[in-house]
């Protein structure tokens, strides 16, 4: 049987999930856990509804990030990049960044992944990157063509121009 939560997630629009979450405090902690479980079509969405939800470095999450990155690692590409776009928004503990930064460049060297992912691993290297200087010049190969090729020309330019500041700093 679904939870009120549940029901929401799977029946109802983004703005409609927003109301209802904003108006039931109550849903966060099982939206968390849903968000990181392999409960589909319930987990990529509530990572999906967390975003849309949380605050810049939203002190509700900070408890999770743990989880969340060890749990970013094994999923698919649209439930992947949620939880990423959930972490680009937390200020991250270095213990964190080792080895989130580690699966971020294993994401965007997966050429086959969705773009939309990989973008979104690019996000989190450069904001790490930029916190400890000397990793930008583990970056700068990321703009070889064989990287860049398999992305539409949308993505290709977000890269690019995500990419270029960073390492020409």
């Amino acid at each position: 049987m679904q939870s009120p939560l549940e029901k929401t997630l799977v029946s109802c629009c983004k703005d409609e999930m927003i109301s209802i979450m904003n108006a039931h405090p109550e849903y966060f902690e099982e939206a968390v856990e849903l968000a990181l479980s392999d409960k589909q079509p319930y987990s990529w969405r509530a990572a999906f509804l967390l975003w849309s939800v949380i605050e810049e470095n939203d002190k509700r999450i900070k408890k999770y990030i743990r989880r969340i990155v060890s749990a970013a690692k094994r999923k698919n590409d649209g439930h992947q990049r949620e939880l990423l776009k959930i972490l680009l928004m937390m200020d991250l503990d270095e213990k964190y960044e080792g080895v989130l930064f580690d699966m971020c460049m294993n994401i965007w060297e997966q050429i086959n992944k969705s773009p939309s992912v990989r973008i979104n691993a690019l996000k989190l290297i450069i904001k790490i990157a930029n916190k400890h200087s000397e990793l930008k010049h583990e970056i700068s190969f990321l703009v070889q063509d064989h990287y860049l090729a398999s992305l539409s020309p949308g993505a290709k330019h977000s890269a690019l121009k995500l990419l270029n500041p960073a390492i020409s700093e």
